[in-house]
């Protein structure tokens, strides 16, 4: 009896011990917007983190679309329950930097942890579009993509086309969209994101400003410039192609996602991001091309990111934002960001991932998974390319994809499209500027 109760006694204190060690750990919290396959991806992230020490315990929760992330968040705030980290997309950028006090900026958290880091590890399109003007990052790069241009084989063959076509310009798309109608193909065309690709990046890749002040960067006292004549030729051309079929529209998001992904669609313009589902569901012969552009233009010049960083919500305590550093530096690693850069088709946000993944052959071994690099970084970015910094941005761009559902409905021109949502973008701005003077 009394080597049963010491046995027992032995049991008792080992379980106290585990225990005590489970709460030692620093719980962190990180909030996003990531289900499916990229939440999954995601997990395995976290997991591989709380597994490689004992400190600190990342959890994180998914809260909805983009949108819905960040209103979470800011509505945390506001209730003093705010998560250490918030994944707020690219267009939330000039609103977080706006919310004074909300946020500890990422190299602050760096410097104070004693860890080693260094901002000129990080790709210079991506790096810049999250630092401030001398080069002190404030997020981190998480998700970052770009648009390209995927193709099904299968339906280009079954058009008549060659799959190897050129399909450089839009002259080359429309061409092959006019043999997908001929061959009663009901999907030629459909898009993601259509304000990001085909006004956002457009206006980058075209050389053209979005927005005055160097799209934003250069001044809260900026002007929506996206109705010129180049960007109502675009949207005229596609708007011409809703009505005649060869253009499917599906939604403001990525809707359209399913129909490419279920072999409806020939073409589809979305992020390179895609990869990761494409890759997953697609039942058919696909390959990425670069965007198309319009030739006779300054294009191409180069794309812009889309996709999220992490922000570092302030209000916690020193402990806590030591683990927040070391979550940051782990993702950072090479072997980390090479697996996401190639599970996902993400972007690698350090050039020695970059350089890992090309070591490791997986660009020659799946072609095309190298174009989004090469279409971002080939050319140094001008004032019109290097991003968008604008206030209320999400806001506007709401408006924006109201006005372009006109066009494609035939409800609207798209210059009368176009000048309505400058018109009603810039009172958004204004406002945004009175209220950060």
């Amino acid at each position: 009896m009394k080597s049963i109760r010491k046995l027992f006694l032995v049991f008792s204190v080992f379980a106290l011990f585990i225990h005590a060690n489970a709460e030692a750990k620093t719980t962190i919290n990180w909030w996003h917007a990531f289900g499916g396959r990229l939440g999954e991806l995601l997990d395995e992230q976290v997991k591989k983190f709380n597994a490689s020490q004992n400190d600190y315990e990342v959890v994180h929760t998914q809260k909805g679309n983009y949108s819905e992330t960040l209103n979470a968040g800011i509505a945390a705030f506001r209730a003093k329950q705010q998560p250490h980290l918030l994944m707020v997309f690219e267009v939330g950028t000039a609103s977080m930097m706006a919310a004074k006090g909300a946020t500890k900026p990422v190299y602050e958290v760096m410097a104070q942890s004693g860890l080693k880091f260094d901002a000129d590890a990080y790709i210079p399109p991506v790096k810049g579009y999250y630092t401030t003007t001398d080069g002190k990052m404030l997020s981190l790069p998480y998700n970052s993509s770009t648009p390209v241009l995927w193709i099904n084989k299968d339906l280009m063959k079954k058009a008549g086309l060659n799959p190897s076509m050129s399909l450089a310009t839009w002259d080359d798309v429309g061409t092959a969209l006019d043999a997908a109608k001929k061959a009663g193909i009901g999907c030629g065309l459909t898009t993601a994101w259509q304000s990001w690709i085909h006004l956002e990046n457009f206006s980058a890749y075209h050389n053209v400003p979005f927005a005055s002040k160097a799209n934003g960067f250069a001044g809260l006292d900026t002007k929506l410039q996206f109705n010129s004549s180049l960007h109502v030729k675009h949207l005229d051309m596609m708007g011409k192609w809703a009505k005649d079929g060869k253009f499917f529209y599906a939604g403001r998001r990525n809707e359209g996602g399913a129909n490419f992904r279920g072999g409806e669609c020939m073409f589809f313009t979305e992020s390179s991001a895609g990869y990761a589902g494409i890759k997953k569901e697609a039942k058919f012969e696909f390959e990425i091309r670069p965007l198309p552009y319009h030739k006779g233009t300054k294009a191409p010049q180069n794309t812009i990111i889309g996709g999220a960083s992490l922000w570092v919500m302030s209000g916690h305590s020193a402990d806590e934002y030591k683990g927040v550093a070391a979550f940051i530096n782990f993702l950072s690693t090479d072997d980390i960001q090479a697996k996401w850069h190639q599970d996902t088709g993400y972007l690698p946000i350090t050039i020695s991932a970059a350089a890992k993944t090309d070591k490791d052959g997986f660009y020659k071994a799946n072609p095309g998974t190298d174009i989004a690099g090469k279409q971002m970084m080939g050319k140094a970015p001008t004032d019109n390319s290097k991003g968008l910094r604008l206030g209320s941005f999400d806001q506007i761009r709401g408006i924006i994809d109201e006005e372009l559902e006109g066009i494609w409905t035939g409800n609207k021109t798209a210059k009368a499209a176009m000048d309505s949502a400058v018109k009603r973008g810039d009172v958004l701005l204004r406002r945004f500027e009175q209220a950060n003077k």
